[in-house]
């Protein structure tokens, strides 16, 4: 009887098996999701929470779900980035360049300012696509929200804006896109500071493009916040 039942106890354990496959998946996707977290706070830098850059808003409406399909649909600019390069988005705070010396121009070539020049070996190309990213909407004085989680402190900030006429759905940010609205001076360490800019006369979407010169050393962040002037 014994040597019968084994096999039937075999026959019962696959399903089951099978039935825990889906869960365990999941569950290691979490992990990995968690761990990845982690290790982006404990590289903890800085980007632009308000108006949002692309990266920290497609961490800001996922992070929390970022496996719903429904993403392609609602929200398809970060929909093409979380699939490019998930860790990105879970190292939002991380766009930066080391050693430019300020030499901006030379060191991120045109198309590719929203990825700091392919920063991070590539991690940010996403950042770079042309299309209908999320906006914030902000007036024509306006104030940019910058987090820095590690205080570094600021040598100063540049923000820009494409001038009249630049399409980001269908144009690739170059400089000449840009105009510079204000450069400020240093900045003493902290976890968030506030820019003042403003232009006039605009509607209509755009990019705010901020270069934040960190303090600590020559580390250069190059951050994309897609706007509508109301």
């Amino acid at each position: 009887m014994h040597t019968q039942s084994q096999p039937h106890a075999q026959l019962h354990a696959r399903p089951r098996a099978r039935r825990w496959a889906p869960r365990l998946t999941a569950l290691l996707t979490a992990s990995a999701a968690c761990l990845a977290t982690w290790t982006g706070a404990a590289l903890a830098h800085g980007s632009v929470i308000d108006p949002a850059s692309r990266v920290y808003g497609c961490w800001q409406r996922w992070g929390n779900d970022f496996q719903n399909p429904a993403m392609a649909q609602q929200d398809p600019m970060c929909w093409q980035a979380w699939q490019a390069e998930p860790n990105a988005m879970w190292n939002w705070n991380g766009l930066y360049r080391n050693g430019l010396g300020g030499n901006f121009q030379a060191g991120i070539p045109n198309g590719q300012l929203c990825s700091g020049g392919h920063a991070e070996s590539g991690r940010y190309n996403a950042m770079d696509a042309v299309g209908a990213w999320k906006t914030t909407t902000i007036r024509n004085s306006f104030t940019v929200k910058l987090q820095d989680q590690a205080s570094h402190g600021a040598d100063y900030f540049l923000v820009y804006v494409t001038k009249p006429g630049f399409d980001p759905t269908r144009q690739a940010l170059t400089w000449n896109d840009l105009q510079l609205l204000t450069r400020t001076g240093r900045y003493a360490p902290s976890q968030s500071y506030s820019i003042n800019a403003s232009t006039s006369g605009r509607s209509g979407r755009a990019v705010v493009f901020t270069i934040w010169q960190a303090s600590h050393m020559d580390q250069a962040y190059f951050i994309c916040s897609d706007v509508v002037f109301s």
